[in-house]
């Protein structure tokens, strides 16, 4: 087994895995305070990658100073989907409901996407995405570090938000218990819209590394939501720091198994690894275990 090679994986698995969890932080939040699962969340990514591939390629607009008009075009987007479709969703059925929305949702997005781009596979570049830098040995592209620094920032700057202010302590509370309802009626959307608000500030930065990153195109958006879904069950609505570890975890898997037995297996080990998880902790690996009252 090349030393190389494992300390390559485990270095990618820090630095990627880091933006995995800051592009899960959304469906966090969005369940936790709207009680709604948003499998479009993964198509709304590479949508953000497209548009910074688009400004890019067609007008020659850095991949940072493109966030500019990314962001508020994507929350734009959100707030459209969330007040024509999500909005009109209640009941019981709601979680199960917002599913087939949101992936009817995808569907859609992912056909335009197609149209427009074709379903050929594209690439983010920039100078800070092309060019490396050596660490440890190992040459890794400026962008690798790029996207390690912004998500620890922007997660840190979550946290400090949702457990060192008292509007975090209410949206706490309601992704603790929703049926409390700590923060009610207009209070509870406006409280809602401050934390989506800054949430996809940081997220659509997510999205630009992830499209730095990878070769995508829009059938990506379907490994992509599983991988954040996997995330946010492993860090069971935890802090900021338990998603960071658990993005970690998933990329560093997989990463090492691929380098190991081989690529072919590296999705099937960390599924398996769900499986087991599933089984033997059902509320997650950073959950506290629960105790339900008949």
């Amino acid at each position: 087994m090349n030393g190389t090679a494992v300390l390559h994986s485990i270095i990618d698995g820090v630095l990627t895995g880091s933006v995995y969890a800051l592009m899960a932080t959304g469906l966090t939040l969005i369940f936790g305070v709207m009680n709604i699962i948003n499998v479009a969340q993964g198509i709304f990514v590479i949508l953000g990658a497209y548009l910074s591939y688009a400004l890019s390629v067609h007008l020659g607009i850095d991949l940072f100073v493109g966030l500019a008009i990314t962001i508020p075009t994507l929350f734009v987007v959100g707030v459209v989907v969330e007040r024509l479709f999500l909005t009109r969703i209640k009941g019981p059925e709601r979680v199960v409901m917002s599913i087939l929305v949101t992936y009817a949702v995808s569907l859609v997005i992912e056909g335009v996407l197609n149209m427009v781009f074709s379903t050929n596979y594209v690439e983010l570049h920039a100078w800070y995405v092309d060019r490396s830098v050596k660490v440890f040995g190992i040459y890794l592209p400026y962008i690798y570090l790029l996207g390690f620094a912004m998500a620890v920032v922007l997660l840190t700057a979550l946290y400090v938000m949702l457990y060192r202010t008292r509007f975090g302590s209410s949206v706490r509370a309601s992704l603790a218990d929703q049926t409390s309802r700590p923060v009610g009626g207009h209070q509870r959307q406006t409280s809602l819209d401050r934390v989506l608000w800054s949430w996809r500030r940081g997220h659509g930065r997510g999205r630009m590394i992830y499209g730095a990153t990878n070769a995508f195109n829009a059938s990506s958006s379907y490994d992509l939501i599983s991988r954040l879904l996997v995330i946010m069950y492993w860090a069971a609505w935890e802090a900021s720091a338990a998603r960071l570890v658990a993005g970690i975890m998933m990329v560093t898997i997989e990463d090492l198994v691929s380098v190991v037995w081989g690529p072919v297996w590296s999705n099937l080990a960390f599924f398996l690894i769900l499986v087991v998880v599933l089984s033997l902790r059902p509320q997650g690996l950073f959950g506290k275990q629960t105790v339900r009252v008949a």
